[in-house]
């Protein structure tokens, strides 16, 4: 059996020290110095940052928007999934996750998924892998990660993009970003590359596969998410008594409005997720097939499209819903929700099997039990959705943050090292918190240790883990 030192020392011959280089020889075209640079502050990125400064980094996190979160906030994705074991008995994702929760209930922007079940109108009725979800407000979560990062010692540049690596032979020495005063490049002994879509690993050199190779390269679809305000649950909730064989929301609704030529958006049901605030709610709804993240004409083409079907489901609320008629669109998600681009190939890859069978490798860095949700796996308008089915959680390992072919560099949130198929289950913010985790306390041990990211003692990481409330099992 593969054990924790094991793989680590078959690899530590060939990369010892290659991987993290010392920054006081970098020269005069450097327009900055950091032990460790993080690109993205979404969920994995924000986490990754935390825990690497805790642990002595000089960190500094590149942002191209105003405000860290991602998908949290400025893509109005909510509520956090599920954090709990398959039987919904045992929090699984702690660490920063739920110390970032606690801080949002204190100010009173979340409710802790221990208060939370499956099958009530925070988890938009849904039963299966929906227990113990977390409402929580954007704007609560963006003060909360602002707080964290200032005591850290974090730092953060917003409205910066990243532009490419900068590499030195195999190993990543930096990165180049735009920003409004011109290009910036920036020196880093360990990168993690937290964008979501593998821009950093892809501009590096690692190799990377986009969407499910086993189906031409297909991708799952985006959303816009958004937020509607004036519908109590009272409304909702005597809606849903009249179809009381529908667990889906206004299925038969939307049956009259498509027959009406009144609905075109390939999604049989409504999601709602009543937020916080009781007459408030997250809608995700909306699907755009067949969008590229990576390419920029199809990100903005979805944008548009997006905030076109917002208009369309918020006619069918005021139109087709009784009740609603005075309902309204409190805000559209300042970027489209993406749920699939790249899948960066690292020393791992992770797969269905190891999460239907609830494998735990050896090198966890965390353990979770979310289910796997491939929209459009079934089609333009199902979901495939599958739940553990052997024992009560599943382990990601470290190798699947480490990318092959790059020194320097880890990988945190979606485009982790993991099938199309795999990613549909972790691609969620608690487990993307997660992995950011991992991947920021292993940048700090691989610079404090002075070895690559690739050959860090996974014991020690494990240690640093645990010590910082990470629950390994």
């Amino acid at each position: 059996m593969l054990t924790r030192r094991g793989f680590f020392a078959g690899t530590l011959a060939t990369t010892s020290t290659a991987g993290v280089a010392s920054l006081s020889g970098v020269g005069s075209s450097w327009s900055g110095r950091h032990s460790v640079v993080v690109v993205g502050g979404g969920p994995a990125g924000v986490c990754a940052a935390i825990a690497a400064a805790r642990h002595g980094a000089d960190v500094l996190v590149v942002e191209q928007g105003n405000c860290l979160g991602g998908m949290g906030t400025q893509g109005l994705v909510g509520p956090f999934m599920t954090c709990y074991d398959k039987s919904g008995k045992f929090q699984l994702i702690r660490g920063l996750f739920d110390e970032i929760v606690r801080r949002m209930v204190d100010m009173g922007g979340a409710i802790h998924p221990k208060d939370v079940r499956a099958g009530t109108s925070f988890a938009a009725w849904h039963v299966r892998g929906h227990d113990h979800c977390t409402p929580f407000e954007p704007e609560a979560l963006k003060f909360v990660l602002d707080d964290l990062c200032r005591e850290a010692g974090v730092k953060v540049l917003y409205h910066a993009t990243f532009m490419s690596s900068v590499m030195d032979g195999n190993r990543i020495a930096g990165v180049e970003v735009l920003t409004k005063s011109g290009v910036r490049r920036i020196a880093a002994r360990v990168v993690i590359d937290a964008t979501g879509d593998g821009d950093v690993a892809f501009r590096s050199g690692a190799p990377c596969e986009k969407g499910d190779a086993s189906r031409g390269g297909a991708m799952q679809p985006a959303t816009m998410f958004f937020r509607i305000g004036n519908l109590p649950e009272s409304t909702v909730e005597a809606v849903r008594a009249q179809y009381p064989n529908e667990s889906m929301c206004f299925v038969s609704l939307l049956k009259k409005a498509k027959a009406d030529g009144k609905w075109h958006i390939p999604r049989p049901h409504v999601n709602i997720y009543r937020s916080v605030k009781p007459d408030e709610w997250f809608v995700n709804v909306s699907r755009l097939n067949g969008v590229d993240a990576t390419d920029p004409q199809s990100l903005s083409d979805a944008e548009e499209s997006g905030r076109r079907q917002v208009r369309e489901i918020m006619a069918f609320f005021r139109d087709y819903v009784p009740g609603a008629k005075d309902v309204r669109l409190l805000s559209t998600a300042s970027t489209i929700g993406i749920r699939e681009s790249r899948h960066v190939l690292g020393e791992y890859v992770l797969d269905k099997d190891d999460i239907i069978e609830g494998r735990v490798p050896s090198d966890s860095v965390f353990l979770c039990s979310n289910s796997i949700d491939l929209h459009a796996g079934k089609g333009a308008s199902g979901t495939l959705y599958m739940t553990i089915r052997d024992g009560d959680w599943y382990g990601v390992p470290y190798r699947c943050l480490v990318p092959r072919s790059v020194e320097g560099l880890l990988v945190a949130g979606r485009c982790v090292s993991a099938s199309s198929v795999a990613a549909a289950a972790i691609r969620v913010m608690p487990p993307c918190m997660a992995m950011g985790q991992a991947a920021g306390a292993a940048a700090a041990l691989a610079v404090k240790s002075g070895v690559a990211p690739r050959v860090i003692d996974a014991e020690a990481l494990a240690g640093l883990l645990k010590s910082d409330g990470v629950w390994l099992g």
